[in-house]
């Protein structure tokens, strides 16, 4: 086993409106289905997770919904595509939400970089129950998860899924984000 050091963060996302009907593809919605969703937003808050984790000389935020969340929504789905889309959304909507709540500079560059995962990484996910859903893959085992680098590296230039990200991708020639001073791409490790 891997030697880490983990803190729980304390974290109350705001309900981003703006961000759950960009992901919605909608301009308004009604009363009752907001109703609906603030209801879903209660129930979850508890079973938001952030922590902060030190592996191998290197810091990360991991944050997640429990796994009742992602039965909650796939329920939802059997019911009603609608009710799932939307739940599932309110779901991406609360992560990227805690997300922002403590790593701001995420919102700002449009992009929560994925670190390359080492085996220090590895171990410590795994110790804390939360482990990639394959071994060396770089997703992690709750649909609803980010796990990028805490504080606030770079965005797309130092993300491990760059090369297979469809937003980065479509900007390949032009693309770039800002890089800080000794976090070179390729040069995680």
């Amino acid at each position: 086993m891997s030697d880490y050091r983990k803190e729980m963060l304390a974290v109350q996302p705001i309900f981003d409106m703006e961000l759950m009907l960009g992901l919605l593809q909608e301009t308004r919605m009604g009363g009752q289905v907001m109703e609906g969703l603030a209801d879903a937003w209660e129930r979850w808050l508890p079973l938001l997770h952030a922590m902060s984790l030190e592996a191998g000389g290197k810091r990360y935020l991991a944050i997640w919904l429990d796994e009742a969340v992602e039965r909650e929504v796939d329920e939802n789905w059997k019911k009603s595509a609608t009710g799932g889309f939307r739940l599932n959304a309110l779901a991406q909507t609360m992560i990227m939400g805690a997300v922002y709540q403590l790593v701001p500079e995420v919102e700002q560059a449009g992009c929560a970089p994925a670190p390359a995962p080492t085996p220090a990484l590895s171990g410590a996910l795994e110790a804390e129950g939360v482990p990639y859903q394959e071994k060396g893959g770089s997703t992690l085992c709750r649909r609803f998860s980010v796990l990028t680098h805490m504080p606030f590296r770079g965005a797309c230039d130092i993300c491990h899924l760059r090369d297979h990200c469809p937003k980065a991708a479509s900007h390949a020639e032009s693309f770039h984000s800002v890089e800080l001073p000794g976090n070179v791409r390729g040069q995680e490790e």
